[in-house]
């Protein structure tokens, strides 16, 4: 499917099933696939990301992926009260991307019954780059990341092996470290890639030495093709075990562990791994697995649960990470990273916004 079909099928969506209710606000892309021409494919294992606005404080959990009109959409939910002004879109790591052209490569803009969002990008556009914005939205992702591993460091000490919630707890601040870099770069923080577009934003920049560190904070370093082969072997498994059952869970992620989803989660991986790319496919392997395992815990039957154990505990292992003690172990040193990694966010934050002025607070 082309980029415009895809973008036609969501726009799609959101004239028929948002647009007329009363906590409509607006609609807008986003995600990995904004910059990419009209004409171009689809990539494997990308959706098309739409963040839908609402007047509503607390919106309802998102409706996540699906496919519509033959294109896999991810919705997602953005309250009103978080576009209020540009400072605090420029200031957001995760807003502001979306925001950053005016007018884009291709138009953003989904629906925008006020004018606001109009207006929120021009005036987002004009600073997106200035290094004051760009070193408060680098800082925000660091924060994100600190403070997540900081949680996990203090855990108490405990050698039986990690729950899944415990896994995706230290996780996702591991992985925001990526974050750091990407925005400092000026390249879009996005979710499954996240470690490959990172490893080749540091190649770009000539800063090689600053991945592997990446790399050894996941515990992937050394992780050959074929053992993240055959952990996405396992992994195929499980999905297939959880996604008949995820749609009656209470996971706000139970949209990525069902059958549409199976392109990204699996296919997906399967190329990069067999492309060289195979310690770039562990984040979202171990996000995924992780994910499967709560949704056998909820809705799933003992055996099931015996069933698919077995591969998430091998995935851990081979991520020297067999205990609770060991999460923690592992955020303490990521912890003792940060400086360095601060270091190479502000390297990259000068080869990004060299020549731009700096006006922002």
């Amino acid at each position: 499917m082309l980029i415009g079909e895809a973008r036609e099928a969501a726009r799609d969506w959101v004239r028929t099933n948002a647009a007329a209710q009363p906590w409509f606000a607006g609609a807008y892309f986003g995600g990995s696939t904004v910059g990419l021409p009209e004409g171009a494919e689809v990539p494997r294992g990308s959706d098309i990301d739409v963040m839908v606005v609402t007047t509503d404080p607390q919106p309802p959990t998102k409706p996540g992926k699906f496919l519509h009109r033959g294109a896999l959409v991810e919705i997602s939910l953005v309250p009103h009260a978080e576009l209020a002004s540009p400072e605090a879109v420029l200031a957001d790591y995760h807003l502001a991307g979306p925001f950053r052209a005016d007018p884009p490569p291709a138009d953003t803009l989904i629906a925008d019954p006020t004018g606001h969002l109009t207006r929120l990008r021009r005036a987002v556009a004009g600073r997106f780059a200035e290094p004051a914005w760009v070193r408060t939205r680098y800082e925000h992702a660091l924060a994100r990341a600190r403070n997540g591993l900081t949680h996990v460091a203090e855990t108490a000490p405990d050698l039986a092996p990690p729950s899944p919630a415990a896994v995706l707890g230290w996780l996702f601040p591991t992985g925001v470290t990526t974050h750091v870099l990407l925005v400092a770069g000026l390249r879009n923080p996005t979710v499954r890639l996240r470690y490959l577009r990172t490893r080749e934003l540091l190649a770009e920049r000539g800063l090689p030495d600053a991945y592997p560190p990446l790399l050894a904070a996941l515990g992937c370093a050394t992780l050959t093709a074929e053992r993240a082969e055959a952990h996405l072997a396992t992994l195929a498994e499980a999905f297939d075990a959880a996604a008949p059952l995820a749609a009656a869970t209470p996971f706000p992620f139970r949209s990525d562990v069902q059958a549409p989803a199976r392109p990204v989660a699996i296919d997906a991986s399967r190329e990069l791994i067999r492309a060289g790319r195979h310690r770039e496919v562990l984040f979202w392997l171990v996000a995924t697995q992780a994910r499967c395992q709560l949704v056998l815990a909820e809705a799933g039957t003992e055996e099931q649960r015996r069933a698919h154990a077995g591969g998430f505990a091998a995935l851990l292992a081979d991520l020297g990470l067999g205990t609770a003690a060991d999460l923690a172990e592992r955020a303490r040193r990521t912890l003792g990273t940060l400086p360095a990694l601060t270091a190479t966010a502000e390297e990259l934050l000068a080869g990004s916004t060299r020549g731009a002025p700096s006006t922002a607070g």
